[in-house]
């Protein structure tokens, strides 16, 4: 049975975030893409947080931080109004909520900004966790990532008034 975690918390990106962001998006390819990819696409996938650009996405997007007790543990980020670009959290609190909490607000925001629906292309290590919260999948993708040929599925999600 896992440990309990206190409470998380969402915050705005802030730039000073990048280093840490990229800590947790280095961990969480490493950690939980394993059954999906292989070393060699995970460690091209992994080199996307080197460059300058990794900052740059974050930034030009709206991302929001995960928190734990003021320690960044996740995030996602959303591209226009429609279209979600990032969900990472750490291996270390993977299947605690995390997750769920920032595509919740994800979806709220963008339903908030007019959107009618959301897209996002999910890795195959994602795509169960999307297809649970009612997106479905349009179509398979084939994206080279540092020379390496990666698979994702695009998928969409109507928003409703509930949301």
């Amino acid at each position: 049975m896992g440990q309990t975690l206190p409470k998380p918390g969402l915050r705005p990106f802030l730039p000073d975030d990048v280093p840490l962001l990229a800590a947790i998006f280095t961990a969480s390819i490493e950690e939980l893409t394993g059954e999906d990819y292989s070393e060699a696409q995970q460690q091209a996938w992994m080199e996307v947080a080197e460059g300058e650009e990794f900052g740059k996405h974050l930034a030009s997007d709206l991302t929001l931080i995960a928190t734990i007790e003021g320690s960044p543990v996740g995030f996602a980020s959303l591209r226009g109004n429609d279209h979600i670009r990032m969900l990472y959290v750490h291996p270390a609190v993977a299947k605690q909520g995390i997750a769920t909490m920032l595509v919740d607000a994800l979806e709220k925001l963008a339903a908030g900004r007019g959107a009618q629906s959301l897209i996002v292309d999910a890795s195959d290590t994602a795509q169960g966790f999307f297809a649970k919260r009612g997106y479905t999948a349009q179509q398979r993708n084939s994206v080279t990532v540092n020379d390496e040929w990666l698979a994702n599925t695009t998928m969409k999600k109507m928003l409703g008034a509930g949301q």
